[in-house]
């Protein structure tokens, strides 16, 4: 099939490079002439394990290619995949303009039958402004062109995109007519052949899918922040509650280690925008709330520990930094915890050295040169010679640290660990003084 996308950020760029995999005819369109030019060059403006060599493999052969002429686009593809951004307003809404132009711009061009999917993370109601849009461009040029509206939210993981876009677990498309369900069953049937994992349901209910699933993943993460943080005080050891509470099958282990909170472009953009939507309906909702401000209040546990350490005193100390994205395997640190906490670091007066294996040049760009952040080009370079160690981001190599070789570098045996990596009891063997979440 030919398809047009409309956005080459995440989730229009590995959209994309898999349906190109399966040898659909894939153009990708973007305003931004330099992103172009960056991907026509081979260069991937984002980290995402697998995608270069994917892109890579399907420009060369012929599948997959860039522009910013968006009339080519709208006349290319049969699928109008809109993958733009939907950053959030000022009330936590989203915004929509991006999504909006884009319809325009379908409308302004389209010449024969199209079918406009949104892909964004948008909020219910979505489509039928994106059908409006397109149908006043219609009207406005005196034409009857027929086409469709659907909703096919993404369901990708940072750092795992291509693994759950190429194996999903489930499709979710939200239409009104059944042979739009049946192109788009087609569309994605090599994604799907051992067993058919396409749902199909209304419009309103596939747009409010997206926000629900990551809000209850959101949910998740928060309620066990908070059990972590009433297992301290009470001198539990949320590890030992998290496996117990993890063995029943109506809840399981998934999305409940307790840390110092969840980050990204997804769940707080996601979460806000559901809150907001709740709102407009003059709903309170008191639980989503609540998720987002325990996650705000969970990000600073970090920093609490190592004031409570210094007893209210950081001004000339180092503190060593492991970890700067959100999560493993990305360079994003959008809402990250480390953000929180060099941030808190600095205003008491601290120095940070920090160590992250992609996302330094995105720290870079964020905080550009300052006296008080060094960018170490290692994470024993970043523990050297600092007066504790804080670790944000669970990354692989931080899991087994030589620790003898750390507690030489450290000024002082003191570790900050927001993602409960190591045993406390091993690590007061090592004469390390150790604050995790939740494990007294």
């Amino acid at each position: 099939m030919n398809i047009s996308i409309f956005g080459t950020g995440y989730v229009g760029l590995v959209t994309g490079a898999c349906l190109a995999e399966t040898g659909n005819d894939v153009l990708c369109i973007d305003i931004d002439e330099d992103k172009v030019a960056q991907l026509k060059s081979g260069s991937i403006p984002i980290h995402e394990p697998g995608l270069p060599e994917m892109v890579k493999r399907n420009v060369e052969a012929g599948r997959l290619a860039f522009s910013s002429d968006a009339e080519a686009g709208v006349a290319h593809g049969l699928f109008q995949f809109i993958a733009v951004g939907t950053p959030p307003d000022e009330d936590g809404s989203a915004d929509l303009k991006h999504v909006l132009a884009v319809a325009k711009t379908i409308g302004e061009h389209m010449e024969e039958y199209r079918i406009i999917v949104d892909k964004s993370t948008v909020p219910v109601g979505t489509a039928d402004k994106v059908r409006a849009t397109v149908a006043g461009e219609l009207d406005g040029r005196g034409v009857n062109i027929e086409f469709d509206v659907v909703s096919n939210p993404e369901f990708l993981r940072e750092g795992a995109a291509i693994g759950d876009f190429m194996k999903p677990d489930r499709i979710v498309v939200g239409t009104d007519n059944p042979r739009t369900t049946e192109l788009l069953r087609h569309l994605y049937d090599p994604y799907t052949r051992n067993r058919d994992r396409l749902m199909a349901m209304d419009i309103r209910s596939a747009e409010l899918t997206k926000y629900a699933a990551n809000t209850m993943l959101a949910t998740r993460i928060s309620f066990m922040n908070e059990l972590a943080n009433v297992a301290e005080r009470v001198g539990a050891d949320i590890e030992s509650v998290r496996i117990g509470i993890g063995s029943d099958p109506r809840i399981g282990y998934s999305y409940i280690y307790p840390g110092c909170g969840y980050g990204g472009s997804c769940f707080p953009k996601d979460v806000k925008a559901l809150v907001q939507v709740a709102v407009e309906t003059d709903y309170e909702p008191a639980i989503m709330r609540a998720v987002e401000e325990v996650n705000e209040r969970q990000k600073h546990v970090p920093f609490e520990k190592l004031h409570a350490h210094f007893d209210g005193d950081l001004s000339g100390k180092t503190i060593g930094l492991w970890g700067l994205a959100f999560k493993p395997n990305t360079d994003d640190m959008r809402e990250a915890a480390s953000r929180v906490l060099m941030e808190r670091l600095w205003a008491a007066g601290a120095r940070v050295r920090a160590y992250d294996p992609v996302a330094m040049e995105q720290a870079a760009q964020i905080y550009g040169e300052r006296d008080d952040l060094e960018l170490c080009d290692s994470a024993e370079a970043a523990a050297e010679g600092a007066d504790a160690l804080a670790i944000v981001t669970e990354w692989t190599e931080f899991r087994s640290p030589n620790f003898d070789r750390l507690t030489t570098l450290l000024r002082n045996p003191v570790i900050v660990d927001g993602r409960n990596l190591y045993d406390p009891g091993f690590m007061r063997d090592r004469g390390i003084e150790y604050y995790s979440i939740g494990r007294g």
